[in-house]
């Protein structure tokens, strides 16, 4: 049966006990944290010391380690087979790994079809705040989709009950595709002219400044369903972020 988009997110924003904002407390999962994006947030939420222990999803032991991370393995199983951990606050990124790092290849790499079942498993371990970085190509998401749950994959994610789900949609440039003849470089190229008519408040951001807008929605949202649109994420990124975030999860200044 279909999820109804609104019956979620009214349930989603029922009222919660608002989680702990003390230094050093609780556990944070990570999972996808690949690419300039995925290790940027890992490093500044890891670096943070706001959570006691902070792990990353991994397929295989990484020898030289991340500094003040611990790494739990994630089998070749499907998810829902995974053994449980324990953690509070979970942040799945959907960021392409880099080859050439190898330490990024023995991480573990999120596909947006496993949303659904990661969400469950992460609920599963007793989070309770799951934030969900989803990069889309510059000026392609519908407007309809910018400040909402986009798939039925996201409504069922809001279903598993967390106190808190943040869902930050960042603009990438169009990922790098391979073209088989002449006809469909020559299309690429000229849809590529595009991208010069995309507004700049849809241009990427850095990924140093989308990792600082999820830190700051960790600290400082209030239980709930929060979307931020690509307008936004840029906008946080142009000067005050902490007005911008505080406008966008309705926090009284």
């Amino acid at each position: 049966m279909a999820l109804d988009p609104l019956h979620a997110l009214r349930g989603a924003n029922r009222a919660a006990p608002a989680p702990a904002a003390a230094a050093g407390a609780g556990t944070l999962l990570v999972a996808g944290a690949t690419g300039a994006l995925g290790q940027e947030l890992l490093r500044r939420l890891a670096g943070s010391h706001r959570f006691a222990h902070a792990r990353v999803l991994a397929r295989e032991p990484i020898r030289d380690g991340l500094r003040g991370v611990e790494t739990y393995l994630a089998p070749g199983l499907p998810i829902a087979q995974w053994p449980l951990t324990s953690a509070d606050s979970a942040v799945i990124a959907f960021d392409p790994p880099r080859l050439y790092h190898d330490r990024e290849r023995a991480l573990w790499v999120p596909q947006p079809s496993d949303l659904p079942e990661l969400a469950r498993w992460l609920r599963a371990c007793g989070v309770r705040t799951l934030a969900i970085v989803q990069p889309h190509d510059q000026g392609k998401l519908p407007e309809a989709l910018k400040r909402g749950l986009a798939s039925l994959d996201e409504q069922a994610v809001v279903a598993n009950g967390f106190d808190r789900v943040i869902l930050v949609r960042s603009a990438r440039k169009p990922l790098h595709a391979k073209f088989t003849n002449p006809a469909e470089r020559l299309a690429a190229w000229m849809l590529s002219i595009v991208r010069f008519m995309v507004p700049s408040s849809e241009q990427p951001v850095r990924a140093s400044k989308v990792a600082e807008l999820v830190d700051l929605a960790l600290r400082i949202a209030p239980p709930g369903v929060h979307v931020a649109a690509p307008e936004l994420v840029w906008e946080s990124a142009q000067g005050d972020m902490q007005a911008v975030a505080r406008r966008w999860l309705g926090l009284a200044d």
